[in-house]
């Protein structure tokens, strides 16, 4: 009989992180949520742990539980490294990493430190430091096993294959909700208008990133340090409808893809019951007449140029890749605070790439360190920026 895996869901207020717990409640004999974090909101995060009845609890707000004396009674961690412990805590299986950002790196490390399986939505993880995530894995004996829709289709669809059968893998991108605006009209696209993703509802920081293409060049680096391939044997189409979510060649010519309609909750059941596969009564079935033509089209790299920055940061490797995902951080949020305009995002990143070009990332701290050099930048630079159209 196989047992219940106890899950430690890191960023549970998210959208990622509720989907987690409405697949679990799904599922009460196979899976126990025993410990959640969030980041700053400790009223969603009551909610949230009376609901699914988490022994571990963990703010990462240092102040957070500052005149609330019965939740630490009650055994609430806070500070940033409150969800590190969780993710090394001997009753959690499975870690699902679902926190935005930089902050879920130690995370990460810790889970698979521990011998842990990492359910791995924060690709930031990846991004920065992929070779000490993947030494991690290593040296612990944890899993990796991804949450991102692409990544989870390329992960069903390469199995047990080697290495060297995979000729290339190809991740799928919506285009976002700016696919057909024309540039004179997305220079002047508001945070409003970004935030109207045509096939995916997920939270504000990756609908931007979907809405610029930023995301797709994190996936790309991503797809490298997951599947051991060189950024040549790595390609991105756009397919609006979001039916197809990613495809692997192999060497003879076969493709595979892996199809399914648009719902984080197929990846994130698939991360935790694997190598099972678990009926489930809330995901809907497949019709292929519904669903319609599979259409692709190439990345418009002018269009998107967060894109090919991301790209080009991934392949210059050392700290670059934390650079950029950095500077897209502050970007974005300078973006939804109408602080810089939907083109001024790109600048922003740009700047800080030529600024720490060459820097090494040798350590974890040193990845951290340009990680922080980066917002520091990007930050400056929003004196200069262009501001975002009001609306």
């Amino acid at each position: 009989m196989v047992g219940v895996k106890r899950l430690a869901v890191l960023g549970a207020t998210g959208s990622v992180g509720r989907s987690t717990l409405a697949v679990a409640a799904r599922h009460p004999s196979r899976f126990e949520v025993a410990a959640v974090s969030a980041g700053r909101s400790v009223a969603a995060l009551e909610e949230v742990a009376a609901e699914c009845r988490a022994r571990h609890v963990a703010v990462a707000r240092a102040d957070a539980l500052e005149g609330r004396p019965e939740l630490r009674a009650a055994g609430w961690r806070s500070g940033p490294g409150a969800a590190e412990t969780l993710a090394g805590l001997p009753d959690v299986d499975v870690v699902v990493n679902a926190i935005v950002g930089a902050a879920g790196l130690r995370p990460t490390l810790a889970a698979l430190e521990a011998g842990k399986r990492c359910a791995l939505a924060n690709k930031e993880s990846l991004v920065s430091a992929g070779d000490f995530v993947l030494d991690a894995a290593r040296r612990g004996g944890g899993e990796l096993i991804p949450v991102d829709s692409e990544h989870s289709a390329i992960f069903q669809c390469i199995g047990g294959a080697r290495p060297a059968d995979v000729r290339r893998v190809i991740l799928t991108a919506s285009g976002g909700p700016f696919r057909q605006t024309p540039p004179a009209a997305l220079a002047r696209a508001t945070a409003a208008q970004a935030l109207q993703h045509p096939t995916w509802r997920m939270g504000a920081k990756i609908t931007i990133d979907s809405a610029t293409l930023a995301n797709k060049a994190l996936e790309v680096i991503e797809a490298h340090y997951l599947y051991g391939l060189p950024y040549d044997r790595i390609d991105v189409v756009v397919h609006p409808t979001s039916i197809v979510h990613s495809f692997v060649e192999f060497v003879d010519g076969s493709v595979l893809a892996q199809l399914s309609e648009p719902s984080m909750e197929l990846p994130i059941l698939h991360a935790l019951a694997w190598p099972e596969r678990l009926d489930d009564p809330v995901l809907r079935t497949f019709d292929p007449v519904r669903a319609g033509p599979l259409d692709f089209e190439p990345v418009d790299a002018e269009r998107f140029p967060l894109f090919g920055l991301g790209v080009e940061a991934g392949r210059a490797g050392g700290a670059a890749p934390a650079v950029f995902n950095a500077a897209n951080e502050v970007a974005v949020q300078a973006f939804l605070a109408a602080k810089v305009s939907f083109g001024g995002m790109a600048d922003m990143v740009s700047s800080a790439l030529d600024a720490l070009a060459g820097r090494v990332a040798g350590s974890v701290e040193a990845v951290l360190e340009a990680d922080r050099a980066a917002r520091r930048l990007a930050a400056e630079t929003l004196v200069d920026a262009p501001r975002a159209a009001a609306g």
